[in-house]
């Protein structure tokens, strides 16, 4: 059975940064279990959705992701400053540190502090794979019409 568009996919992947270095892994890490998605749906970055088509169950493949069809490209504009106040009291804001913020929806993403001063801290709201050439090496496991 050859997976096309509407069909419910599971793989295995490895993602890699252009040094080698894995980012991610379901495998390994937090995930350790498949990636489950529905092909063409917009549940995964375009370049996987497009990769698995055309798959079948048990083939392999690797990739390679343009940002374009991965996280999008790192825009600057996306570093903005807030002030101290609005942090949650008690820990003392620092860069690298990882913030959750809430949307009016009620879902929360992660941001990442990049500078610290008396007044204000500045976050950076691209994706942290934003701008990145990411390297998959996926496998079908599974496939259901």
């Amino acid at each position: 059975m050859t997976i096309k568009k509407g069909d419910k996919a599971a793989i295995d992947y490895e993602g890699k940064f252009e040094t080698g270095e894995v980012f991610d892994s379901s495998t390994h890490g937090d995930h350790s279990h498949p990636l489950e998605f529905v092909v063409g749906a917009g549940e995964v970055i375009k370049g996987v959705d497009n990769a698995v088509l055309g798959m079948k169950l048990g083939d392999e493949k690797e990739i390679v992701i343009k940002p374009e069809e991965g996280y999008g490209m790192y825009d600057s504009n996306l570093k903005k400053q807030i002030p101290r106040d609005v942090l949650p009291q008690g820990e003392e804001p620092k860069v690298g540190a990882v913030l959750l913020l809430g949307t009016p929806d009620g879902h929360q993403f992660p941001v990442k502090i990049i500078e610290v001063n008396a007044q204000a801290v500045t976050i950076d709201l691209n994706h942290p794979l934003a701008g990145k050439i990411l390297h998959f090496k996926i496998k079908i496991v599974n496939s259901v019409k």
